[in-house]
C-alpha cells in the first residue's frame, strides 16, 4: 500500500490535529520521501515509517511535539537537517538498518538538545572502529545508542520490548495503529 493511502486509512475519520501516535510500517513511499503527513498532526508525538523505502526526510513536516521517531531499515544516508529544523523535540531516534556510512552524517543531530536515544545498529557507521565513544563525544546529549549506555548498561524495557518485538514478528502480528489523544 502507498504511504499516502496508508496515513489516510490510519486517521480512521479523524482529524489529523487529533493523532498523537502513528504507525505505518511496511507500506511504500513512492518516491523515498514522507507522504501524507502534514503539519496539520501538529500534536504527534510518535511517528513510525520502518521499512517503507524512504531515502530522506527532507519532506517531513514541522512536527514540534515529536518525541520519538522510528524510521529504521529504510535508505537514508544522511541530510538528517530536517530533523532539527522540524522536529526539535525529539528524544529518541532510531535510524538502525539505514545507509549512514559515516560519523559527518550524523553530526547535525548535535542541535537536537533533547535526544536522548539514537540507534544506528546495522548501518555502515556502526562497524567504524570507536563507533561507540565517537558517537557519544560527538552527541553528548544522547545517553544511550543502540540501547546502550555509555558503559554498556542496556536501556530499561529496551530488551523486554526487543523481545515482545521479535515474538509479534515471528507470529506475523502488526502493530499498525493510532491513538488518540
Amino acid at each position: 500500500m502507498e504511504m499516502k493511502k496508508r496515513v489516510l486509512l490510519e486517521l480512521r475519520n479523524r482529524k489529523p490535529k487529533d493523532v498523537a501516535e502513528l504507525v505505518v510500517d511496511n507500506c511504500r513511499s513512492s518516491d523515498g520521501e514522507v507522504e501524507g503527513l502534514t503539519e496539520e498532526y501538529s500534536e504527534l508525538e510518535i511517528l513510525s515509517m520502518v521499512n517503507v523505502g524512504l531515502s530522506s526526510l527532507s519532506k517531513l513536516p514541522a512536527l514540534p511535539k515529536l518525541s520519538k521517531l522510528e524510521v529504521s531499515d529504510n535508505l537514508i544516508s544522511g541530510d538528517l537537517d530536517s530533523l532539527v529544523e522540524k522536529c526539535p523535540n525529539l528524544t529518541y531516534l532510531n535510524l538502525s538498518g539505514n545507509k549512514i556510512k559515516e560519523l559527518s552524517s550524523i553530526k547535525t543531530l548535535q542541535s537536537l538538545k533533547h535526544l536522548k536515544s539514537l540507534d544506528l545498529y546495522s548501518c555502515e557507521v556502526s562497524s567504524l572502529q570507536e563507533y561507540r565513544p565517537s558517537v557519544f563525544q560527538l552527541l553528548p546529549q544522547i545517553k544511550y545508542l543502540d540501547g546502550y549506555d555509555p558503559q554498556d548498561n542496556e536501556l530499561p524495557d529496551s530488551n523486554v520490548q526487543r523481545k515482545m518485538l521479535q515474538i509479534n514478528e515471528m507470529r506475523g502480528i502488526s502493530f499498525n495503529h493510532i491513538v488518540n489523544r
